[in-house]
C-alpha cells in the first residue's frame, strides 16, 4: 500500500474539525433551548419543543463517533441519516436544504480523503472499465 499524501490527511482533519464544531454548535443550540432558536423550531421547522434536548443529544453523539478516527466510517454512516433528516425536514416546510446536503458531502469527504478504505470502495480516479476488466479477468464476469 503506498504512503497517503500528507495534504489529504490534513484536508480531511480540517474538514473533520470544521463538521464537528459545526454540528457540536448546533447541538448546543438545542441543549440551551434559547427563546430564539426555540421560536424558530416550533414555528418554522414544526417540532415539538420537548425533542430539541433529544435530538441535540443525538447529535452530539454522532458528531463524537465521527470524531474518533476508528469510528469515523460508522460516524459518517449516522450522520449521513441525521442529515438526511435534516434535509427532509427543510423540503417538508420549503427552506433551504443546501447547508445538510453540504455538510453530509464534506462528512463522506473527509473519511475519503482519510481513509484508504473508503477510497478503494469508491474510486474516483480510476475508469470504470479497470474494475470490469479486473472481474472479467478473475472470471467474475463475462464481458460480450
Amino acid at each position: 500500500m503506498k504512503p497517503q499524501h500528507k495534504a489529504m490527511t490534513w484536508a480531511s482533519w480540517i474538514i473533520t474539525v470544521w463538521i464537528v464544531g459545526s454540528l457540536c454548535v448546533s447541538a448546543l443550540l438545542k441543549l440551551a433551548s434559547t427563546p430564539d432558536f426555540t421560536k424558530h423550531w416550533i414555528e418554522t421547522l414544526g417540532y415539538h419543543e420537548r425533542l430539541t434536548v433529544a435530538i441535540g443529544i443525538v447529535e452530539i453523539a454522532c458528531a463524537i463517533i465521527y470524531a474518533i478516527p476508528q469510528s469515523s466510517i460508522l460516524g459518517a454512516v449516522l450522520l449521513t441519516g441525521y442529515l438526511g433528516g435534516a434535509v427532509a425536514t427543510h423540503v417538508r416546510v420549503e427552506d433551504n436544504f443546501t447547508g445538510p446536503v453540504i455538510g453530509g458531502v464534506l462528512v463522506w469527504l473527509a473519511v475519503f480523503l482519510r481513509d484508504p478504505r473508503v477510497r478503494a470502495l469508491l474510486p474516483i480516479c480510476r475508469s470504470a472499465d479497470s474494475g470490469l476488466d479486473t472481474l472479467a479477468a478473475k472470471g467474475k464476469l463475462t464481458l460480450k
